[in-house]
Formats: structure tokens, sequence, C-alpha cells
């Protein structure tokens, strides 16, 4: 083999597309998050720049837009979609994507994703049919339609539909689907937010504000742990949402704190700064591998947590806490802007199952809290299976428990909904609660 034939191959095995196709087999074949397969393929690629921005572009571009392109490509295929080869499936999405979607002029679109499978023949004529009679966008207001033009699973259109005014819902399904800013927290017990962003502009990376919450800065992309003042612990990856959830708990300094579900630490490295080192930070998670990163967060961040491997349902510790929280697994659908294969991924059947799991850790870490403690629960979704029916199932199983106002953008409110299209942030859940003696004490 000469050595230019040998160059040409490594190339395409660097290509931006072929990066995308990877990540995108990865996705949807074998059940992969788009975000570390992505940073994986991007690693071994060794692509950086222009051509890193190109490849997570086309990959979380064609994820996002899945469930329409399927239905456009569905109508030019001979066959079932599920019956083509996996291959040549995952880059006619690709190819569609370009397509459909982006400014890449149509040859070099179709020249280029055939290039990248052996089943050159059905993928370029398929593309080229498409190529030559692209479909306009679906119409309509109903679940489907709204659906093929956001990306979000026709089921949850409906929750939105359920909780958000009429002329919010597709606002709020496109926005889900957006591609978030970077989120950073200032850590203050290592800098403040001044000294970060100066820090940053120093390197030049810009870094804005955000009006959520006032420890945190939004990038418009970059990889957080090569920035300047990662390795001194100076902030932590965080969207304004997670942070304000912390500020719903109102920890203070010299308290007792329970983090009931900290992992892999964000919170509990927030929560840890403001207890100082007079406060106690329980800071609990059912994996090992996630209590591993709390440690890490935490002694990069220089704070002091106490971490257990815990089945949160099962506690294995004594109450007399202040305050604790509860930010529980769930569904994940408000972070499909980093995610985008959870607009669509999230079967509606498995919220039961994590609402009995969410209602199971809350109920056991309020028995954990002292008379007069505050407990919050938060979650990165929306459906009311996985909110406010698993408030209310609180309520009734816990009669010493009341609803507290918990502190928000738009004021305090018992239960706080965040939104990317209102507010900028993830879609997150927060409630808060004080317990109080059993009635009859």
């Amino acid at each position: 083999m000469s050595a230019a034939s040998s160059g040409r191959r490594a190339e395409r095995r660097r290509s931006p597309r072929r990066v995308a196709l990877e990540v995108i087999r990865r996705v949807t074949e074998d059940g992969a998050y788009s975000n570390l397969a992505l940073r994986v393929a991007l690693s071994r690629a060794g692509l950086s720049g222009r051509d890193a921005a190109l490849a997570t572009e086309l990959a979380y571009g064609t994820l996002r837009h899945l469930p329409a392109l399927d239905r456009v490509l569905a109508g030019l295929l001979d066959r079932p979609l599920a019956e083509a080869p996996p291959p040549a499936l995952a880059a006619l999405r690709l190819g569609a994507y370009q397509l459909l979607h982006t400014r890449i002029p149509p040859h070099a679109a179709v020249a280029e994703t055939v290039g990248l499978v052996r089943q050159r023949g059905l993928v370029n004529a398929v593309l080229r049919r498409l190529a030559a009679a692209p479909p306009g966008e679906p119409s309509g207001e109903d679940d489907e339609a709204i659906s093929l033009r956001s990306g979000l699973a026709p089921w949850a259109v409906g929750e939105l539909r359920a909780l958000l005014p009429p002329e919010e819902v597709e606002l709020a399904a496109r926005a889900l689907g957006e591609p978030a800013r970077v989120g950073l927290r200032v850590n203050t017990c290592r800098a403040s937010l001044e000294q970060v962003q100066a820090r940053l502009a120093e390197a030049g990376v810009r870094a804005e504000r955000s009006p959520l919450h006032p420890d945190c800065l939004l990038l418009e992309r970059g990889a957080p742990a090569e920035l300047p003042g990662f390795a001194e612990g100076w902030f932590t990856v965080q969207d304004p949402a997670s942070a304000l959830v912390v500020s719903a708990l109102e920890p203070r300094p010299g308290e007792r704190v329970l983090d009931a579900c900290a992992g892999p630490g964000g919170k509990a490295g927030h929560i840890a700064c403001v207890l100082g080192p007079g406060g106690l930070l329980v800071a609990a998670d059912a994996s090992e591998h996630r209590a591993h990163l709390i440690r890490r967060t935490a002694e990069r961040l220089g704070v002091t947590a106490r971490v257990l491997v815990q089945d949160g349902r099962r506690p294995a510790l004594r109450g007399g806490f202040d305050r604790a929280l509860v930010d529980a697994p769930c569904s994940g659908l408000g972070s499909a802007r980093r995610r985008p294969e959870l607009l669509w991924r999230v079967d509606p059947a498995e919220l039961v199952g994590l609402a009995e799991l969410q209602r199971g850790i809350l109920l056991a870490t309020a028995q954990l809290l002292a008379p007069g403690g505050r407990l919050v629960y938060s979650v990165c979704t929306f459906p009311r299976t996985e909110t406010d029916e698993v408030c209310d199932a609180l309520l009734d199983g816990r009669s010493d428990l009341e609803p507290e106002p918990v502190p928000g953008p738009d004021g305090p409110a018992e239960r706080l909904r965040l939104w990317p299209h209102r507010h900028g942030c993830d879609a997150m859940f927060v409630a808060g609660f004080r317990k109080h003696e059993p009635v009859g004490r």
C-alpha cells in the first residue's frame, strides 16, 4: 500500500461524517448515550475545532430529528426501515439530515455520505431521490405534527399540552431539542465569578452570566475539563437549573444536610461549600461508581462530604438532618438538549416504575428529617407521573409533611417548573416540603 493511499484511508477514518455515523449507530443500535458516545468518538478520531463542531452538529442534529427523518425515508425505501441494513440506515438518516436541515450542498452531502458505507447503491439512490424532491415541513397542530417538527415524542407533546398554555406547546417542544450552552457553576469557596470570567476571557473563551443563577456562567461551546481553572476547582459543569435546586434547599452554614441521590456530585459540592467546615453533608448514592465520582468532585472543589453507598429507599442512616435533597433518578426528558435521543427514546410505560422509585426514596428520606426540617424534591423532567403525582403520593403517605414554597425566577412556589423556552435552562421540576410534629403528638 502506498503512503498516499494509507494517508487517504486515515483521513477518511478521521472525517466528521464518519465520527457522526459512528455516534448515530452507537445510540440507535446499542442504546448508548449520545454525549458519551460523541466524546469517545471525537477522542479516538483526534478531531478538534471546526471538524469536531461539524461532527457534533451532524450527530446531534440527526438524532434530534430522527422521527421525521425516518418518516421521510420510509416513503423512499422499497422495504420497511427495520429491514434496511443497519449501516445503510444510519447513513441514510445522516444524509437526510444534511439535505433537509443544513446548508451543505446536496451533491456534497450525498457523495460524502455514500462513501461511508458498503451499501453505496442503496444509499446513493435514496438520497438522490430525496435531494431531487425534498418534502415540506409537516403541517398541523396536533401532537403528531408537533412531534415531527420538534423531534419530541407525541406522548411527551401531550404532556406539554397538559402543563402549558396552547401557544407555548410547540415552543417548549422545540426548545427541549435545541443545543444547550455549556453551564458552569462557580465554586465560590475557591474563586469569584468575576475571577473565573476574567480568566476565561484571557484564554479567549467568552462566558456570559446566567440570568437564572448568580453563580453560573454560560459558554457557547468547549470542553470544560480543558478550560483554565478546572483543575484548581474554580468551577464545575452544571446547568443553571441544577444550581437553582440547591438555592431552593437553602442550606445554611453549620447545618446537617443529606443529599440522598448525590452522584456525580455537582449539587453536593455546592451544598458542602455553603455549609462550610462547621456543617455536615452526607452525600449518598446507590451506585459505587457514582459515589466515586462524588469523592472526585469534592476533592477537586476542595469541599468536605461524607460519601455513602446506599439504596435511598432503605437508608443506613439515623435521623436528625436539618435539610434533605432528593434529586431523584428520572426519565431525564428535561436534559434532552444535551442528549437529543431522549426526545424519542423514553418509553412512557417506564414512568410508572420510575415514579415508584422516586416515592420510595422520598418517603425514606422524610423519616431522616428533624422536626422543622426542609425536604426538596427535584427531577430533570416534566411528565406529571414523575412530578405532581409523586408529590401528591408523598403528602398522602406522610402526614408530618406540608408543602413549602421554594424560591424561583418567577417568585416563590410550592412546586416550581423551569423551562428552556422561558428560562433558558433544562426543564426542571422542584418541590419543597417542611416536616412538622405529627398530628396528635
